[in-house]
Parts: C-alpha cells; structure tokens; sequence
C-alpha cells in the first residue's frame, strides 16, 4: 500500500482551509455579480428614461396635447423605483468599525470582516487577531460567522435585484399599454 505524504490530521485540516477559500470566493463572485446586474439596470434605466422623455417631449411639442403626459408618468415612476431598488441592491451597510476588548475575550467580534474594525487602532486590531489565533476552534468559527453574514448579504442582495427585474418588467409592461391606449385613443378622438 502507497503512503501518503499527507496524514489523516493534515489532509482533514487542508480540505477544511479549501473549503473557506472556496465558499468565500464563491460569495464575493456572487456579490460582484449582483452588483454588476444591478448596476447594469441602473444605467439601461437611465437610457431609456432619457430616449423616452425625448420622444415624449418631441410628440408634445407638435400636437400640443397632453395625451402623452400620463403614459410617460407612469413610465418614469417605474423606471426612477426600478433605479431606487438596483441602487439599495449595492449600497453597502456600515457598522461602526470598532470593538473593545471584552467583546474579543467573549468571542464576540468577528475579526474577518472590515466592518468591525475599520475605525480601530492598528495595535488592537493585531492584539485581537493575536488573541484568536491562539484557538484554532475560535478562527474555525469566526471565519464560518464570516461566510454565514456573507450568504445573509448576498441573500438580502439577490431578493432586492429579484424585485427590481420584477418591478423592471411590470412597469415596461404597463408603460407599453398605457402609451399604447393613450396612442390608440388619441388618433381615434381626432381623426
């Protein structure tokens, strides 16, 4: 039989340091892509809101009618709460960017995310990590606290970018019909 040169220990603790690097990767990419999603609605909105509100104006100035002001209203309602949404979906959530000590000899502080000592001292952040390094369970857990607040986020962010394609078809739906009606009556009262 072939030996490995790996033992049972390291090869169990190599699979577990894979397993972080990999589920942590995997919630970054997917947070970028949800936040590239979102920014790319952001910008067709802007497009569209722009063309329309041209082409409204346009058919304003030559019949001198308000047959176009209500359809375009619901339109620009739609696509500025479609925008609102995509914008909440990346806005980042600020925490206050510091913990005391107690809180690190509680173990109750995760000491992986930014957010938690953005504002600190570089001296208590390294006494912190100090402190959790010398328990191997501690750093096991504060990195899995980490990847379940990263899986939380990334939850609240694709929930927010599902409402905004929803809120994004519905409204392009009712716009289309609204214009569609206010065409159809308008040419139908004065031919």
């Amino acid at each position: 039989m072939k030996s490995t040169p790996f033992s049972a220990e390291t090869y169990s603790e190599k699979a577990i340091q894979t397993y972080y690097m990999v589920a942590q990767r995997n919630h970054i990419d997917l947070s970028g892509l949800a936040d590239k999603k979102a920014n790319t609605i952001l910008a067709v909105c802007a497009v569209i809101i722009s063309a329309i509100l041209t082409g409204s104006a346009k058919i304003f100035k030559v019949d001198f009618d308000h047959f176009i002001l209500v359809p375009t209203a619901i339109f620009l309602f739609f696509m500025v709460l479609t925008m609102v949404l995509s914008i909440m979906t990346t806005m980042p959530k600020l925490s206050t960017g510091t913990f005391d000590k107690e809180l690190v000899k509680e173990h109750k502080v995760n000491l992986a995310f930014f957010g938690n000592f953005h504002k600190m001292k570089l001296e208590d952040y390294e006494w912190a990590v100090k402190y959790m390094q010398e328990d191997t369970a501690e750093i096991y857990k504060m990195l899995t606290t980490d990847l379940y607040f990263l899986g939380s986020v990334l939850d609240k962010k694709f929930k927010l970018l599902n409402l905004t394609y929803l809120t994004l078809i519905i409204g392009v739906i009712i716009s289309v019909i609204s214009y569609l009606v206010a065409f159809y009556f308008h040419y139908n009262t004065t031919v």
